[in-house]
C-alpha cells in the first residue's frame, strides 16, 4: 500500500509567531535604549558642567595666584633695583673719597713746600731783582715784579686765567704786572695774548704775531681791562695752543701764565701734556715758560689746596721749561 506524502508549509503560522515575537523584542530593546538616552545625556552633561566650573574656579584661582606672584616680583625687583642704585652710589662715594685721600697724601708734602717759598718769596724777589737790574737797566721795576725772568726773548706770549675770581679779584693787578713784563722788554719782534682756554684777545692775530708798538702796547692793556672769555682755570690748553702754533726753532719766546689755582685735573698730566708738546719739535730751543701766581684766594677758608696745587704746577712748569715761577703774596 503507497504511503501518502505529507506537504510541508515553509510560512506557517508558528514561524511568523516566531519572526513576529522576535522582531518585536528587537523593537521593544531599541524603544527602552532611546527612552534611556536623554536622561544619560542630562546626567553626563550635568557631570561635564560640574567638572567644567570646577576647572573654571582653578584656573580663576591659579591666575588670582600668577597675579599675586607677579605683584611681589614686582615689588621685589624694584626695591632689588633700589638696592643696587645705593650700593652703586656708596661705591662711587668711596671711590671719590679714596681718590681725595691719595691727592691730599700727595699735595701735603707739596703744600709744605708751598707756604714755605711764598713767606720767602719777597726775600727772593729782591734778590733776582738785583740781577735783572744789571742786566735790563732801562726796566722800571718795582718790588713785587717777577723776578728771575730770562729777558733774551723776541717774542712773548700771556696766558691769562680769564676765570670769574681773577677778574673780580686780582683784575686790576694782573693790567699792571703785564704792563711790567712789557717793561722788561723794552722792543719785541711779536706779542700775543691768549687766555687760559687757548682764545685769541684779538680775532684777528689768531695765528699770527702782534707787530710790538707803543700804540699796540697801549691798546693791548685798554682792551685788557674790559677782557672777560670764558675759563676752566687750567692753563694746559692755553699752553698747549700757544707751543703748537706759535713755535719755530729759529725764534726765541717766552710765555708768561697768569693765574690764581688749579682745582681739577692732575698736576702730572698737565705736566706731561706741556713736556710732550715743547719736547716734541726738533731743533732749536724750547719755549721758555714764566707763571705769576695770583694770591685771590688767600683770605677764602678751605682754598688752601688750590693754592698749592697751583704753586706745585707752575713751579714745575717754569722748571722743566727753562722760566720762572713767583707767588705774589699780595694784591695791593
Amino acid at each position: 500500500m503507497r504511503k501518502k506524502h505529507r506537504s510541508f508549509e515553509i510560512f506557517s503560522l508558528s514561524f511568523l509567531d516566531v519572526v513576529s515575537c522576535g522582531f518585536g523584542a528587537i523593537i521593544l530593546l531599541l524603544v527602552l535604549i532611546k527612552s534611556s538616552e536623554p536622561r544619560l545625556e542630562r546626567e553626563i552633561s550635568q557631570d561635564l558642567s560640574v567638572n567644567a566650573a570646577g576647572i573654571r574656579l582653578n584656573v580663576e584661582q591659579l591666575q588670582l595666584e600668577s597675579k599675586k606672584l607677579s605683584i611681589t616680583l614686582a615689588s621685589e625687583q624694584k626695591r632689588l633695583e633700589e638696592e643696587r642704585e645705593k650700593l652703586e652710589g656708596l661705591e662711587q662715594q668711596l671711590q671719590t673719597l679714596r681718590e681725595l685721600r691719595a691727592d691730599a697724601e700727595k699735595t701735603n708734602a707739596a703744600a709744605a713746600l708751598i707756604r714755605n717759598e711764598l713767606r720767602s718769596a719777597r726775600q727772593q724777589l729782591t734778590e733776582e731783582m738785583r740781577r735783572l737790574q744789571q742786566e735790563v737797566k732801562s726796566a722800571v721795576v718795582s718790588d713785587s715784579v717777577i723776578g728771575g725772568v730770562p729777558v733774551d726773548s723776541e717774542y712773548i706770549i700771556f696766558i691769562i686765567d680769564t676765570s670769574g675770581s681773577m677778574q673780580s679779584s686780582a683784575w686790576l693787578l694782573v693790567q699792571q704786572k703785564m704792563k711790567e713784563i712789557l717793561s722788561i722788554y723794552p722792543q719785541v719782534k711779536g706779542l700775543q695774548v691768549m687766555n687760559d682756554m687757548g682764545d685769541y684777545m684779538f680775532s684777528q692775530y689768531r695765528g699770527k704775531w702782534i707787530r710790538d708798538t707803543p700804540a699796540r702796547r697801549s691798546s693791548i692793556l685798554r682792551m685788557l681791562s674790559q677782557w672777560s672769555a670764558f675759563s676752566n682755570s687750567s692753563p694746559v690748553e692755553g699752553v698747549s695752543a700757544a707751543i703748537k702754533q706759535f713755535y719755530s726753532p729759529d725764534k726765541k719766546i717766552s710765555i708768561y701764565v697768569f693765574g690764581d689755582d688749579f682745582s681739577r685735573g692732575s698736576i702730572q698730566q698737565v705736566v706731561d701734556t706741556v713736556a710732550h708738546v715743547n719736547n716734541s719739535f726738533s731743533g732749536g730751543g724750547r719755549v721758555r715758560i714764566h707763571a705769576v701766581g695770583f694770591p685771590v684766594l688767600f683770605e677764602q677758608p678751605g682754598s688752601e689746596m688750590n693754592i698749592a696745587r697751583f704753586s706745585a704746577l707752575m713751579r714745575r712748569l717754569a722748571e722743566d721749561n727753562n722760566g720762572s715761577f713767583v707767588g705774589l703774596t699780595s694784591l695791593k
